[in-house]
């Protein structure tokens, strides 16, 4: 098995993981945490396919801020979840992992995958590789039930639902590559991913997925089961965009 370090970036808490063995091509993986901002530390599936792949892996933590570009004044009185990633994270890894963009893959579970899944859509150039597991993405839900973080940044159902990643595809500029999952047993994300499958198919945007597979339980048990199918995703995609010919 690789290390963990803990370190900052910009005063913000974040998580490393090093495989034993790099793979011989420069990449890395954004991981963003679910709504509970569980740690990776002990999560051994997750890193037997880390080492698998030879991938170092990156868990910045934002508390429960939706990966949202507002902001969740628990983590930064000034500076969003997002934009902490595009403005203080990815400077980091150019600098201290030496990859930049194509060379880095957004992976999120549950709140993380919705994010991971709306910064791709916003930032398709600086994100083409991403891969979602049970993607949490109709969180205006959380508003309806007066969610405390939530309710703070969106005042309103509907302008929660207007920020949510499925209205944020363009149907010209996309990530060229994303892959993304549900448990047809999650009562509450399954349909809302049934949903941005649709809407990708109507408008051409290809992607994969898996919305068949289910396990014993939702949450973290389906997490488990998935993050194979992810990981090779993600390792196909980085080595064929190093292949991309611009």
């Amino acid at each position: 098995m690789g290390a963990w370090n803990e370190f900052e970036i910009a005063g913000h808490a974040c998580e490393a993981y090093t495989p034993a063995k790099l793979s011989k091509h420069p990449g890395a993986v954004i991981y963003l945490h679910d709504r509970e901002q569980t740690s990776l530390l002990e999560k051994e599936t997750f890193l037997q396919e880390f080492d698998r792949h030879g991938l170092r892996v990156l868990c910045p933590q934002t508390g429960q801020s939706w990966w949202a570009d507002r902001i969740h004044r628990d983590f930064d009185p000034e500076l969003s979840a997002e934009r902490f990633v595009l403005d203080k994270v990815m400077p980091w890894l150019a600098a201290n992992w030496q990859v930049e963009p194509p060379q880095v893959a957004l992976l999120g579970c549950e709140m993380g995958g919705q994010g991971a899944l709306r910064i791709s859509y916003k930032h398709p150039n600086v994100f083409p590789i991403v891969a979602a597991i049970a993607p949490a993405l109709d969180y205006q839900i959380y508003v309806e039930d007066r969610d405390p973080a939530l309710t703070r940044m969106y005042q309103e159902v509907e302008t929660a639902r207007q920020d949510t990643a499925t209205l944020h595809i363009h149907p010209l500029n996309w990530p060229r590559n994303q892959w993304f999952c549900a448990d047809p047993n999650d009562f509450y994300w399954h349909d809302s991913a049934e949903r941005l499958r649709m809407k990708l198919y109507s408008l051409g945007v290809p992607y994969e997925g898996d919305f068949e597979t289910a396990a014993e339980n939702t949450g973290w048990p389906y997490y488990v089961k998935m993050v194979g199918p992810a990981m090779n995703f993600i390792s196909e995609r980085l080595d064929a965009e190093r292949r991309r010919v611009v």
